[in-house]
C-alpha cells in the first residue's frame, strides 16, 4: 500500500489534546437539518480510537463557503447535534475555533472529552493558509490528526499550514482507507479493470482520462462528457452539451484506446428531450438519429444494456461521475441502472465520490459497493495521478 505516512496508531494519544481535521460539509436541508450524515459516520473510528486512549479530542471542519466571516446558516451546530447522537457522549460545541474562549473550554476537557469547533472558514485565515491562524489553532493540540480526505486537496491552514506548528501528526483511518482503495486500484489493479467516467464535462476529467487511460483494460464514457466523443465521430447531436475546443482531445482518447487495445465504450442510444424544461416531451433514439435542436440527456436502454454486459466480467470497476441529468426523474434511469449493473458485478467496486455516491444512495445500492469515497474533487485528483497537499504535509512513517 501506497500510504507511506504515520497513521494515528503510530503517535501516542493518551492523554494528549488531539486536533483532528474531519470532514464535515454535509448537505443541509433549509431548516438546516442534515440530509446525509455519510461523511459524520466515516470518521467514527478515528474519534472512538482516540477516546479510547484517553485523548482529549478536538474536532474541527469547515462546512460550505461563508467566505472569511461568520455566517449562521453555515455553523457546524447541526453537525455537534448528530455527532453527539452517533457516538452516545456529550459533544460540547465552541462558539468559534480559535481564541480565548475556545483555548478556555479546551483547558478544561478530562480524557476522553470530545468538543467541535466552530467552522473553521469563519476566519480568512483557513482559505489562505495563513500562518497565524494556523499557529493559533496549533497553539489548542499536541497532536494533529487528519482524517478529512475531501479537503485534502486543498492547501489550507488546517490541512497544511497546521503541521508546521505540530510535528507530532498523522492520518486518520478514514484518510489512510481512502487512500488505499483509490490508490491501490489504480496502481495495482486485479485485472479485467473497467473505469466508468460520466459526468458533463470532458475538460474536468482530462487528468483523469489520461492516467487511466494508460492502466484499464475498459473505458465506459457517459454523461453529457459523451456527446462530446459523439460529436468527434462526425454525429449530429443537436443541442446536447458539447465542449467544442475538446474535440479533438476525444478522437486523440479514442485512437489511442484502439491503438493500445483497451476496448472503448461509447452510447449507442440516448433519451432525447425538445427542451431541458421539466415534463417536456422526450423520446429514445439511436445516437446516430439525434434531430437537431434535440438535447441528450441520459443514456438509453440499449447503452445500459451494453455497459452492463462490459462490466460483467470485470475483477475491478472503478466509476466516476453520472450517465445522465439524474437530478431530473425522466433523465435518471441511466445512471440507476448502471447502479445496479455495478453492485451486481463480482468485482472490488470503487465510486469516486460527488454526484456518484447520491446516485448510489439513491439506488438503494450503498451496501452493496466495497467502497465509496467521501471526497468528489480529491478523488478525482489522486485518480489523475496529483499529489494532495493534506496528505503531503504529513510525516513519513519511519522504517
Amino acid at each position: 500500500m501506497n500510504l507511506r505516512k504515520r497513521i494515528i496508531e503510530d503517535v501516542q494519544l493518551r492523554g494528549k489534546r488531539v486536533i483532528i481535521r474531519a470532514d464535515y460539509n454535509v448537505p443541509l436541508d433549509d431548516s438546516l437539518q442534515i440530509t446525509d450524515d455519510t461523511r459524520i459516520r466515516s470518521t467514527l473510528p478515528t474519534i472512538n480510537r482516540a477516546v479510547d486512549e484517553g485523548a482529549k479530542v478536538i474536532l474541527c471542519s469547515h462546512l460550505g463557503r461563508p467566505n472569511g466571516k461568520f455566517d449562521p446558516k453555515f455553523s457546524l451546530a447541526p453537525v455537534a447535534k448528530r455527532l453527539q447522537r452517533l457516538l452516545g457522549k456529550e459533544v460540547t460545541f465552541a462558539p468559534d475555533c480559535i481564541g480565548s474562549t475556545v483555548e478556555g473550554l479546551v483547558a478544561k476537557m478530562q480524557p476522553g472529552d470530545v468538543m467541535l469547533l466552530e467552522n473553521l472558514r469563519f476566519h480568512a485565515g483557513e482559505e489562505k493558509n495563513d500562518d497565524g491562524f494556523s499557529k493559533a489553532l496549533a497553539s489548542l493540540a499536541d497532536v494533529y490528526i487528519n482524517d478529512a480526505f475531501g479537503a485534502a486537496h486543498r492547501a489550507h491552514a488546517s490541512t497544511v499550514g497546521i503541521t508546521k506548528f505540530i510535528p507530532e501528526a498523522a492520518a486518520g483511518y478514514l484518510l489512510k482507507k481512502e487512500i488505499e482503495y483509490l490508490e491501490g486500484a489504480v496502481e495495482n489493479p486485479v485485472r479485467p479493470f473497467v473505469a466508468i467516467l460520466g459526468g458533463a464535462k470532458v475538460s474536468g476529467k482530462i487528468g483523469v482520462i489520461e492516467n487511466l487511460g494508460k492502466k484499464v483494460d475498459k473505458v465506459i464514457i457517459g454523461g453529457g462528457m459523451a456527446f462530446t466523443f459523439l460529436k468527434a465521430m462526425g454525429l449530429e447531436i443537436g443541442q446536447s452539451l458539447v465542449e467544442n475546443d475538446m474535440l479533438d482531445f476525444a478522437k486523440g482518447v479514442q485512437d489511442h484506446a484502439f491503438a493500445s487495445g483497451v476496448k472503448f465504450y461509447l452510447p449507442v442510444d440516448c433519451v432525447v428531450a425538445a427542451s431541458r424544461e421539466p415534463g417536456a416531451e422526450t423520446k429514445i433514439v439511436p445516437v446516430q438519429e439525434i434531430p437537431k435542436g434535440w438535447y441528450g440527456l441520459d443514456i438509453g436502454p440499449a447503452s445500459v444494456k451494453l455497459f452492463s454486459e462490459a462490466v460483467q466480467d470485470a475483477k475491478t470497476i472503478l466509476w466516476n461521475g453520472p450517465m445522465g441529468m439524474f437530478e431530473v426523474d425522466a433523465f435518471a434511469r441511466g445512471t440507476l441502472a448502471m447502479a445496479h449493473s455495478v453492485a451486481n458485478a463480482y468485482a472490488l467496486t470503487i465510486v469516486g465520490g460527488g454526484e456518484t455516491a447520491l446516485a448510489i444512495h439513491r439506488a438503494g445500492e450503498s451496501e452493496s459497493i466495497s467502497f465509496i469515497s467521501t471526497g468528489g474533487g480529491a478523488a478525482l485528483e489522486l485518480l489523475e495521478g496529483k499529489i494532495l497537499p493534506g496528505l503531503a504535509a504529513l510525516p513519513n512513517r519511519t522504517p
